[in-house]
């Protein structure tokens, strides 16, 4: 009756995105003065009056982040982790906009 197909993402799709974050946790690494860019980044979405409740809920997450260390090795690493903030943060790459 009911056709149950589950949604099948595209191999290429999540490898670009995991590649994405990647070169951005690399730059990251390689010149700390790019936080910069991702705090201005933060600054101009909070900015903006409609934003979806998970993209807010994001740049909360990455205020979290922030205020927990300004370390760039332990930033890259919350980045990177499979938690629920690393999750957050990896699921709106607009917020890494001008990294690369």
């Amino acid at each position: 009756m009911y056709n149950s197909k589950h949604r099948i993402r595209p191999a290429n799709k999540h490898n670009q995105h995991t590649d994405f974050i990647a070169k951005v946790v690399q730059q990251l690494r390689d010149d700390e003065s790019k936080l910069g860019i991702i705090k201005g980044n933060l600054e101009e979405y909070r900015q903006q009056r409609f934003l979806k409740r998970g993209f807010l809920t994001a740049i909360e997450r990455f205020d979290w982040v922030f205020e927990a260390s300004d370390d760039i090795e332990d930033i890259c690493q919350q980045i990177l982790a499979d938690d629920y903030i690393g999750q957050r943060l990896r699921r709106y790459p607009l917020l890494f906009k001008g990294i690369l």
